[in-house]
């Protein structure tokens, strides 16, 4: 397969931007039916035009709107498929506790974000996305769409966190084969709009992958009697493959990416640690993406070692720079890091380290803002991020996007 190269660009960020003070405000207001869906529309329209203008500025081409029209990450794909329904009030008893982000949940005390499960036979009905993209696309020049990315939930997402036989009925579903075949012809139909409108840069953010990293992850599901002797490698295996079916049918100059998350919660909590060593082989060697943005800022994540198992023909972003606090990395020892990183790749590869640098971008570890209210960083702390990674592209590809 050939390496696909801008997208992604040296320098990137994984999506979500802070929201003005203004469109949190009403954001909450909307949650609190105080506002319409229609009042927020002008607020987005001119932020998004003010965040694409200053992405712009900093020198960004893999461009987003911030997800300022998303209440959270994942955004609205699943609760627009026919034959998913929303939970309003959801039991805790229907959740996996023992998953990252139920654990953090609980905690914190908080109802477990959006809870959508399927209820019938699931099917695409119309692109919940597609308008989003098309009015990210107008504020651009016509050559520039194709660098334009746009985030998606991740296939597997209304999955892993709800107990054996939570998911989906079985009276409409006889195993998880026949619920994901269903899941990924929905994205195969999703991914077919999203480029008839001209988008050419797609980034799943995921994670659920990162999970499988877990050691509290993989204790807890060892230790419950509902997951009848599936061990998580095999769980791993059946989501490569529904990922795999999503994409299964998508054009050669379709840039797919896969972001996997740790987590950004309240006052910028992670969910889950762990290195990639567990993962990488399954990862890097048999999920068809061509970019892995990858978390990087903190021991949590391990070290470079697994890019050893990264093929020459796929990139990965390194997020080696925090989007949780203000506190700002000193740049030439991000420098060295991704030469670090990419040292390992070339000694899986036997190829130069120059070579293994082409494969490499740098970005924040995950976004600014996975919920509307945003991590606990200032918006001048983000835009100081921004410049950041732009700064450190430039020292180590110089001329390159």
């Amino acid at each position: 397969m050939a390496r696909h190269q801008n997208p992604p660009f040296r320098a990137e960020h994984l999506g979500s931007l802070l929201r003005t003070d203004l469109l949190v405000q009403k954001r909450d207001e909307l949650v609190e039916g105080k506002v319409t869906k229609e009042d927020l529309v002008p607020i987005e329209d001119r932020d998004i035009k003010d965040i694409v203008a200053k992405q712009q500025e900093l020198g960004y081409r893999g461009i987003t709107d911030g997800e300022y029209r998303r209440h959270m990450f994942w955004g609205s794909f699943f609760p627009g498929l026919e034959g998913f329904s929303g939970v309003a009030k959801p039991d805790i008893d229907m959740f996996r506790l023992y998953m990252p982000d139920i654990a953090a949940f609980t905690e914190e005390k908080v109802e477990p974000g959006e809870t959508v499960i399927c209820t019938g036979k699931i099917k695409h009905k119309g692109s919940t996305y597609v308008n989003d993209f098309k009015w990210l696309a107008s504020l651009v020049k016509p050559e520039e769409v194709k660098n334009l990315k746009i985030t998606l939930a991740a296939p597997n997402w209304y999955h892993l966190r709800y107990k054996e036989g939570v998911a989906y009925p079985k009276d409409v579903y006889s195993s998880d084969e026949e619920y994901f075949g269903d899941i990924a012809k929905a994205y195969q139909e999703e991914l077919r709009i999203l480029y008839e409108a001209g988008c050419r840069n797609v980034q799943y953010d995921d994670p659920n992958l990162a999970y499988f990293c877990s050691e509290k992850m993989i204790e807890g599901w060892n230790a419950d009697p509902l997951n009848k002797g599936q061990t998580t490698e095999e769980l791993l295996d059946k989501y490569i493959k529904l990922y795999n079916d999503c994409l299964a049918t998508r054009p050669a100059d379709l840039h797919v990416g896969v972001h996997l998350c740790r987590g950004n919660f309240h006052k910028s909590r992670h969910f889950s640690e762990g290195g990639y060593d567990r993962i990488a082989v399954k990862l890097f060697q048999k999920l068809n993406v061509d970019t892995y943005y990858l978390e990087y800022d903190t021991e949590r994540a391990g070290g470079f070692e697994p890019l050893k198992q990264l093929p020459t023909s796929k990139n990965v972003i390194l997020g080696v720079v925090t989007s949780k606090f203000d506190t700002m990395e000193d740049k030439e020892e991000m420098k060295k890091r991704i030469q670090q990183a990419a040292e390992f790749i070339a000694a899986g590869n036997n190829i130069s380290v120059a070579d293994a640098l082409k494969q490499c971008g740098v970005s924040p570890q995950c976004g600014f803002a996975s919920h509307h209210g945003g991590n606990a960083i200032s918006r001048e702390g983000m835009f100081k991020k921004l410049k950041l990674v732009r700064d450190i592209a430039n020292d180590i590809w110089p001329n390159e996007p």
